[in-house]
């Protein structure tokens, strides 16, 4: 057994998202969006070394000894699944391991709207999953891939980087293939999976030029894509999309979003009120007309106001999600003030008052209204016995 995975099997039965391991510091657990110290000695540079040397394969060292990051999933000994990025700063080495649940969720357990149940009903275009790093858009497309999976026949090819959620083959075929293991890109995979008679192709994160074109051209020759970026709202994704291709190919790109894109989902995780777990809030864009028209005439500017009005088509701002979560008692009200746009709506339910003229200062305001995220708080620390 790994030495490493005593730190895992301690995060994992802690409930942690995550485990960082990095030199001149204890390990790390990320709870429920914070990190709380393990009560460990700080990490020497050359054990840690010994540490991840452990559970490399040798081209993963020779990789790491070129100076290259490293990205993959490992099985620790208990069999607990984690994707892992081992890198390298300015004191040595550094890991960070996120914790994959052993069973695929359901978008029920999650507690995403109906509205994405709806969404894995269409045969072709592009369905795209957006938000920041480690705000579960992984886990809503693994919950999406499993209900195609469980209710229809289709092929479904999913390029990831690495691996996370495994998934069985139920009426469906699910063939999960790794970027720098299968495929040597997520373009050269979307482009060899068009010729393995997809009805699904999963994109695990659309990062360059030639993912995008290539993913766009599979959702417009009868496919149903589902994808990622990094944005943290709708209008943000489009303007991406639109910016990531060349300029003579801004026309083309608009009436592809305009035609082919279904929706845009993009999502936060708030802190629950007794703070022991986080739950998904999203806000939803539906590619309805007067949507398309809008991204023609590079007016993207005025989608919000449409996603308000749509509500029975399933549409929402993030706003609109918060208050209702609020309003169910799902979400902390002190977590929702610091997630909300217009933070005048949220102000009477703030509990920790202190927040109001921290968060109103000239200067939190030109940082974007504060962070929820910094501090540790004051959980005990996890223990491992060195």
């Amino acid at each position: 057994m790994a030495r490493i995975d005593a730190f895992l099997k301690l995060g994992t039965q802690q409930g942690c998202s995550d485990i960082h391991l990095a030199v001149g510091v204890p390990p790390m657990l990320r709870m429920h969006g914070e990190l709380v110290p393990i009560k460990f000695r700080d990490l020497r540079d050359t054990e840690l070394e010994m540490y991840v040397n452990e559970i490399l394969r040798p081209t993963q060292s020779e990789q790491f000894l070129r100076g290259q990051d490293l990205d993959f999933s490992y099985v620790s000994a208990d069999g607990g699944r984690f994707r892992v990025n081992v890198y390298r700063k300015d004191t040595g080495i550094g890991a960070a391991f996120r914790a994959i649940p052993d069973h695929v969720p359901t978008l029920g357990s999650l507690g995403l709207p109906p509205v994405v149940t709806r969404l894995c009903d269409y045969h072709q275009g592009m369905i795209l999953v957006t938000g920041s790093t480690g705000t579960g858009k992984s886990t809503t497309l693994a919950a999406m891939i499993d209900l195609l999976n469980t209710t229809r026949r289709l092929n479904i090819i999913s390029l990831e980087d690495p691996i996370e959620f495994v998934h069985r083959s139920k009426m469906s075929q699910v063939i999960q293939r790794e970027l720098g293991t299968h495929i040597p890109s997520f373009a050269e995979g979307v482009r060899a999976a068009m010729r393995e008679d997809p009805d699904v192709i999963l994109v695990g994160e659309l990062r360059d030029a030639e993912t995008i074109r290539m993913a766009m051209t599979a959702a417009e020759t009868g496919h149903l894509v589902l994808g990622t970026l990094h944005t943290n709202n709708a209008v943000k994704t489009i303007d991406r999309l639109i910016d990531a291709l060349p300029a003579e190919e801004r026309e083309q790109t608009k009436s592809f979003l305009a035609q082919s894109l279904i929706a845009v989902i993009t999502q936060i995780l708030v802190r629950t009120p007794d703070a022991r777990a986080r739950r998904a809030i999203v806000e939803i864009m539906i590619t309805t007309k007067a949507v398309a028209k809008l991204i023609m005439s590079d007016q993207t500017y005025q989608i919000p106001s449409q996603l308000q009005m749509g509500r029975d088509l399933g549409m929402q701002l993030f706003d609109q999600a918060l208050l209702q979560a609020l309003a169910a008692r799902e979400i902390d009200p002190d977590d929702a003030y610091v997630y909300a746009t217009d933070k005048r709506l949220f102000q009477k339910y703030v509990t920790d008052t202190s927040m109001l003229p921290r968060l109103d200062t000239p200067a939190a305001a030109a940082n974007g209204g504060g962070s929820g995220n910094d501090s540790t708080g004051s959980r005990p620390s996890a223990r491992v016995d060195s």
